[in-house]
């Protein structure tokens, strides 16, 4: 695996992120059994590439997960100053739950494996949480959810969301309506 206080040359910076986009789709398509073979393939590199990046599937797989997280925290960084502070809160919740199908299936896969992929998220997981209670905020502020809607709350009925879109495969069209119906109740009456 590459020194992380080194800066990566730009070359392997782009075979790296190419190689895990095509990680990303190859897993989408083919699930746990993905082969590295294949993502090598897709982007356009050899196999040796990604051994020198990423030592095991496992920690391809935990790096997808965590670029996950990060994209979502930079995306709740953009909402943060949008104009609509409740269309930022309702839409980044959407975000989340839209993502929580193919993250989980990594994250069990990596628990499977003996990898705790949360352990190495601990900033992350934090910049997360504050993420989603500073656009919690502003959306309350601005009378787009109701007062009392608070993190503990909001954290239970987010996961609740993501379990049963993991568990039941909800397609774009089924999580629109049932997040509809959802947030319904987080507005004020």
């Amino acid at each position: 695996m590459p020194d992380p206080s080194r800066p990566l040359r730009a070359d392997a910076r782009r075979n790296r992120e190419r190689v895990l986009a095509a990680a990303e789709v190859v897993l989408a398509r083919d699930g746990m059994s993905a082969s590295l073979r294949e993502i090598a393939r897709q982007a356009g590199v050899g196999l040796a590439t990604i051994y020198r990046q990423f030592p095991t599937k496992e920690a391809l797989y935990e790096e997808i997960v965590i670029g996950r997280v990060r994209r979502l925290v930079d995306q709740a960084a953009a909402l943060s100053a949008a104009e609509d502070a409740g269309a930022a809160f309702f839409g980044f919740f959407t975000s989340i739950v839209a993502d929580a199908t193919h993250k989980k299936v990594l994250v069990d896969a990596l628990a499977d494996a003996g990898v705790d992929v949360k352990a190495r998220m601990g900033d992350l997981q934090r910049a997360m949480v504050d993420a989603i209670e500073t656009l919690l905020d502003r959306a309350r502020r601005a009378g787009a959810v109701r007062g009392d809607l608070a993190m503990p709350e909001l954290l239970a009925l987010l996961a609740a969301a993501c379990l049963a879109a993991e568990r039941n495969q909800w397609d774009e069209s089924l999580r629109t309506r049932a997040l509809a119906i959802m947030f319904d109740g987080f507005r004020p009456r």
